[in-house]
This record gives structure tokens, sequence and C-alpha cells, in this order.
């Protein structure tokens, strides 16, 4: 079994992830292709069901986060979706409980979220820059776990994705971003002083996994230096996912 898609657990360590996972481009136009049609035609069935879908993706900068989740989304129904960027937390959202701002974000029955950055930060880039006290991060472990259980006792399907790459394909897709003026917005001080912080990043990942993938909501790990494999990869655990519902039209 590729180490991407091992049980994860406090061994698992991020920089050891097998990054030679690739896919010709023949077939990845193919599988995307079908996978997208399948995702298309869940759908249709998911929105006259008592089910909806929450997809998380995190993972460091540059990673392809942006990527995956438009080729997921790119041929359904808009009218039932939601994709929501996750940034700081306004004035009034300071104000409180850090799961607040994403109670209104929720999918109704038979709707999709699909949030690029999640309630997770109170365990990385919170815990990491110390904008979350220990105490305050180490507790949000149970409290994120219970969240995920009420939901998912509710019918909620919650699909995980970490999406790693290596540092040093950071560093290129960095540089390429600073190169071209169509994407020079992407890349901003915040991401240099992250990748600073590179090896604390991934220990809060690490931890994050150990406490947090359980059987109701498990983590999954992609190894994300070539983007073709990490979409294709994003689509056919959130399919299995959805498949495993037995939703008939």
């Amino acid at each position: 079994m590729a180490k991407d898609e091992k049980l994860l657990n406090r061994y698992m360590i991020l920089d050891e992830l097998d990054q030679n996972q690739s896919v010709d481009q023949d077939e990845y136009k193919e599988r995307l292709k079908e996978y997208q049609l399948r995702m298309l035609n869940l759908q249709r069935v998911l929105m006259d069901s008592k089910h909806n879908v929450i997809v998380v993706v995190e993972g460091p900068d540059a990673a392809g986060k942006g990527g995956a989740i438009k080729r997921l989304v790119e041929k359904l129904d808009p009218r039932g979706y939601r994709v929501y960027s996750i940034v700081k937390p306004t004035d009034e959202e300071y104000r409180h409980h850090y799961l607040w701002r994403f109670w209104n974000k929720l999918p109704s029955y038979g709707q999709i979220a699909i949030f690029d950055r999640s309630w997770y930060g109170r365990v990385l880039v919170e815990r990491v820059e110390g904008f979350a006290m220990p105490n305050e991060w180490k507790r949000a472990y149970r409290e994120i776990n219970d969240f995920e259980r009420w939901l998912t006792d509710d019918g909620t399907v919650i699909v995980k994705f970490y999406l790693h790459i290596d540092k040093d394909e950071q560093l290129k897709r960095f540089r390429v971003r600073e190169a071209d003026p169509l994407k020079h917005w992407k890349i901003t001080e915040e991401d240099w002083r992250n990748r600073r912080k590179w090896d604390r990043h991934n220990e809060a990942a690490q931890d994050m996994f150990e406490q947090t993938s359980l059987p109701n909501a498990p983590w999954t790990v992609i190894a994300a230096n070539y983007k073709w494999y990490a979409r294709l990869k994003v689509l056919r655990t959130t399919l299995k996912a959805l498949e495993a519902l037995n939703l008939r039209s």
C-alpha cells in the first residue's frame, strides 16, 4: 500500500511520503471525465436525499488545493454546492467560539459544501502562530471530533483531504507565482513566513491526523507533487465516500 494511503497514525511523517505518484496525460483526461460524470450523477441523487456532503481540503501553501477543488466541482450542478475559502476571522468572528463562523456554512440536506481550509486552522496555523493558546488548541481536538460526530450522526458525509508537497516543490511553485503577473497575487509574505516554519506546520498536521482521523471522518493524505495524480485522488476518494451511501434514484 502506498505510504500516502496507509491508515494515519502517530508514526506518519509527511516529508517521507512517496511523491513519485504520477499519471500520464491521456489517463488523466480519461479518468477526469469519467470521475466528473460519476460525481454529477451522484449529485443528482444526493439532492433528493436526507444526506449532505462536506469536503475539507487542507495542506501547505501552493499544494494545489484550489486546482483539486476546481476539478471536483467543475461539472457539478452549481445549485447543489458551495465552495468556501476560509481566511482570517473578522472582528465579529473573533468574538465568538472559533466554530461559530462555520455553522451557517454547513450544507442543507442534499447539498455539498467544500472548505478550502477549515475549522482545522485552530490546530494548524493558529497553533503554530500562537493565535490559540496551548490549552485552546489542545482541547480543540475533542471539540472538532464532537462537532463532526454530530454531523455524521445526522447523515453528513465528511471527506477530509490533506494535500502535501515537498519543500523543494513548494519553492518551485512559489517562484512560478512570483514570475507570472497573472499569478503574482497568489504569493504573499505570509506564504514565505509559513515556509520558514515548515517543520512546525508538519508537526501540527501530524498531531492533527493522530487526534482527528476517526472512522466517521478519516483523513486522506495525498502526495501532491504531481497535480494530475492529486486531483484524480481527490475525485476518486470523494466518489467512494458518496457511493458508500448506496443512494438510489
